[in-house]
């Protein structure tokens, strides 16, 4: 069950010149669900007040048993009450979602995904269940 946590989630992704910027927004629509995409000069960003909009890496981690890895990550990358993590652009094309350790591993630039919220160990609390 998803629980009621007031978030804010940002997913961010550079747009490269060979990309064309609706074929990103639709990846970036393969790891999110709910969000509001806005598309700028060279980035896509897509923005969501739900956690539901996670549910898609939650069941992602659940299927995969990535729960320690994504954990670390989120912990790794914690700072107040804001996490982030990365995924694979190429993979989430694919509709594959792929975390990547440095941004260099994902060839056409990461997605980056950012969450807020001032419950933020229960969020990554239910993301990583």
């Amino acid at each position: 069950m998803i629980p009621v946590l007031d978030c804010k989630i940002e997913a961010y992704c550079e747009i490269n010149p060979s990309e064309d910027p609706k074929k990103v927004e639709q990846v970036m629509a393969n790891v999110l669900n709910n969000v509001e995409f806005k598309i700028n000069t060279g980035s896509i960003t897509a923005t969501s007040r739900e956690i539901e909009s996670l549910s898609k890496i939650h069941e992602s981690i659940q299927k995969h048993r990535s729960q320690n890895v994504y954990l670390r990550f989120l912990d790794n990358n914690l700072d107040g009450d804001e996490t982030w993590f990365y995924l694979n652009k190429q993979a989430a094309f694919v509709n594959s979602i792929s975390l990547c350790e440095h941004a260099e591993e994902s060839a056409l630039g990461p997605i980056k995904i950012t969450i807020r919220s001032k419950n933020i160990e229960r969020v990554i609390e239910w993301l990583t269940d």
